[in-house]
């Protein structure tokens, strides 16, 4: 008989956790291994335990998930990450699935769609929620364009700016991890926006990841 397969959850929302777990339970080729109610602990369970799949939240307090997918890739590069979140933005998608996740779902997704998602991730297998798919094949299939300005004219505050943007941190939340006022963030972005003649924060996320910024530590 084959091993069921292992399932690490990490999410912060009590009434999720406890959602995930009745679902798994009730599956006889899977198996929950471990519970993480933060970023931290998601890590640092991921790596003790091993499990075959790791369900990631996103928003987290202590480490974010995008964060988190970051340092469970580098000490497991092998490591099978299935994010499940209530976000289908691009600033979330395209920075979670370049740092090494293998499958994105909305937590609306239904229990059969996440119960295959589970069994696919854990044998390699991309699953991607539709919407996100859409977004990701349209994003592959524009024509690459060089950025009109280089990152050089940016200042070392917008640069921070634009990294936090990348991970898809709201105003609010950049302000805190900046120690700024929300207001002199929106002028950041803006500065940034400007700068680099972009549009909107999507595509200063897809211009920071293109160019390397987002993998950048300050």
């Amino acid at each position: 008989m084959t091993r069921p397969i292992r399932v690490l959850i990490a999410d912060d929302h009590t009434v999720v956790r406890e959602g995930l777990a009745a679902i798994l339970g009730a599956q006889e080729d899977i198996e929950l291994v471990g519970v993480a109610v933060n970023g931290v602990e998601a890590v640092e369970k991921a790596l003790r335990i091993k499990p075959d799949v790791t369900l990631m939240d996103l928003v987290m307090p202590q480490m974010d998930g995008l964060a988190a997918i970051q340092a469970i890739k580098a000490a497991i590069p092998e490591a099978h990450i299935l994010v499940l979140t209530s976000f289908a933005d691009d600033e979330r998608v395209f920075p979670a699935i370049k740092a090494g996740a293998m499958g994105y779902l909305l937590k609306d997704a239904p229990r059969e769609v996440l119960l295959q998602a589970i069994r696919d991730v854990a044998q390699g297998k991309v699953s991607l929620h539709p919407t996100i798919a859409r977004r990701i094949l349209r994003e592959i299939n524009q024509p690459a364009s060089a950025p009109v300005a280089s990152l050089e004219t940016l200042t070392e505050r917008e640069k921070e700016a634009l990294r936090l943007i990348a991970r898809g941190l709201s105003n609010q939340e950049m302000a805190l991890t900046m120690s700024i006022h929300e207001n002199t963030v929106a002028k950041y972005v803006s500065s940034v926006l400007s700068k680099l003649h972009l549009t909107n924060r999507t595509q200063a996320a897809l211009y920071a990841i293109r160019s390397g910024l987002s993998d950048q530590n300050g």
